[in-house]
């Protein structure tokens, strides 16, 4: 099942929640300032990430910088906690299922949560397209 950690008055979560909708991807969607990640949920996305903090924190944002912290001195339990109280601090959409995460809204990118399936069929139909335009009817 997909998760998308969004903040209402993000303009790329409501690209990312518009877009997930479009595809009939079934989702649970996370208020990430009302409701932040869990200490499991937290591990789970920090394993996920290629670059670690340096995905999922917004180190440039006004909220992280007016705390003042060096983020690679903290544990990942109080990278946790700094995130349970500051859940302002992640960078958003935060997409992820088991096995995949995406932060921020890319529409190229975001395709990886499209199923299988459904990405197959839709390959079909534009190679179809293509045959008929060319003339080809194999």
């Amino acid at each position: 099942m997909v998760i998308i950690y969004l903040s209402p008055s993000c303009t790329s979560c409501r690209k990312a929640h518009a877009w997930l909708e479009e595809f009939n991807i079934p989702f649970i969607e996370r208020n990430i300032i009302k409701n932040p990640p869990t200490q499991l949920e937290f591990q789970k996305m920090m394993s996920l990430t290629v670059n670690g903090t340096d995905e999922i924190i917004s180190t440039r944002s006004k909220a992280f910088q007016d705390l003042n912290i060096d983020i690679n001195e903290l544990s990942l339990y109080q990278l946790h906690e700094l995130v349970q109280n500051h859940p302002e601090i992640l960078r958003k959409p935060i997409i992820m299922d088991q096995r995949r995460i995406q932060i921020g809204y890319n529409e190229s990118e975001i395709r990886q949560f499209v199923p299988r399936r459904v990405r197959k069929r839709q390959l079909n139909k534009a190679k179809a397209m293509i045959a008929t335009f060319d003339g080809n009817t194999d």
